[in-house]
């Protein structure tokens, strides 16, 4: 009985994601056909080990983007964290466990507050957590003085430069997290939540589910995925880079439309985002080595993010009996 269910749940995830899985293994061959090295095992290990920041950060947005919301602070959240954690035990000699701590506490704060005043103020996410982002990254500029923070802590520093029996720590902790979240949505009644408030937020009001429990929790787990992405981050760094994770709320954003999850909410797994995180690790891979500078790079991924919206508005729109485009 276990292996026939489990037979239909694989079937049924590959039926969902066969397109986007089709484009990854696409991607995969084009770019093994133009670098010889693309498929060689110190690169696929770079790869999974490299792909560890935007797996969190895509984790968390992806339960955020469920519920109807947006969350752009994560990037901001996880230099933030990140800095201010180094900086407590370079430069405040406070005990790295506890540094950890204050830094992980500070994220879920970050996050639980954009949910409540998204929720009890009823303003759009984007500008709420637009504003947060500003907020945190002036932060992290006032608090670093715009240079980085060296980090000596040997413990601290193998947290994001470890090993586990050859196995780098990085990509353990992205199997670990994704697990959770995973649990998380198919398996607990915070994610039956998530997705009754994304898709239809009145009716699960009046079925008794509390909105504003379920954003400031979604929001939290975000800001904590962040703060851990941005700690681990500079311990692999051996600093605290006060320009650490500009930018990365969009590949997070990326990987998460990519792997078919709805901006008008509700819609949404785990497994496809997964594929998203792969294509957009694959992606940036390839674009190194094939030099192009960071520059284009830019370009291509937005283009990725345009294209991905538009098929999932297109999808929407035939899914609408009568519907069609003008």
């Amino acid at each position: 009985m276990k292996n026939n269910t489990f037979i239909k749940g694989f079937r049924k995830y590959f039926k969902q994601n066969l397109g986007i899985l089709i484009g990854l293994f696409l991607l995969c061959t084009v770019v093994s056909f133009m670098n010889e090295n693309f498929l060689t095992t110190g690169n696929i290990m770079n790869v999974l080990r490299q792909l560890f920041i935007n797996a969190n950060l895509s984790l968390g947005m992806c339960l955020v983007i469920i519920t109807g919301g947006i969350d752009l602070t994560v990037g901001s959240t996880m230099g933030l964290c990140g800095t201010l954690t180094a900086g407590l035990i370079a430069l405040n000699g406070l005990n790295i466990w506890l540094a950890i701590l204050i830094g992980l506490l500070l994220g879920v704060l970050i996050g639980a507050v954009n949910g409540y005043i998204i929720t009890k103020l009823d303003i759009a996410p984007f500008i709420v957590t637009m504003a947060v982002q500003m907020i945190s990254r002036g932060a992290v500029y006032v608090y670093t003085d715009g240079l980085p923070i060296r980090s000596v802590q040997e413990t601290f520093n193998n947290l994001g430069n470890g090993y586990i029996k050859g196995v780098p720590v990085t990509i353990l902790y992205t199997v670990f997290f994704t697990i959770v979240v995973w649990l998380i949505l198919s398996r607990s009644r915070l994610g039956r939540h998530i997705y009754a408030v994304g898709g239809n937020r009145i009716a699960a009001q009046y079925s008794g589910i509390s909105i504003t429990k379920v954003n400031v929790w979604v929001y939290a787990i975000s800001g904590f995925l962040a703060a851990f992405a941005g700690i681990i981050y500079c311990g692999r760094m051996y600093s605290g880079q006060p320009t650490l994770g500009l930018g990365d709320e969009m590949n997070a954003i990326a990987a998460v439309v990519l792997g078919g999850t709805s901006f008008s909410g509700g819609i949404g797994t785990i497994g496809g985002v997964v594929i998203g995180i792969l294509i957009i690790a694959v992606l940036s891979n390839a674009l190194n080595l094939l030099g192009l500078n960071t520059f284009w790079q830019q370009i291509v991924k937005g283009i990725v993010i345009l294209l991905a919206v538009s098929i999932d508005v297109l999808k929407k729109r035939q899914e609408k009996p009568g519907a069609k485009a003008d």
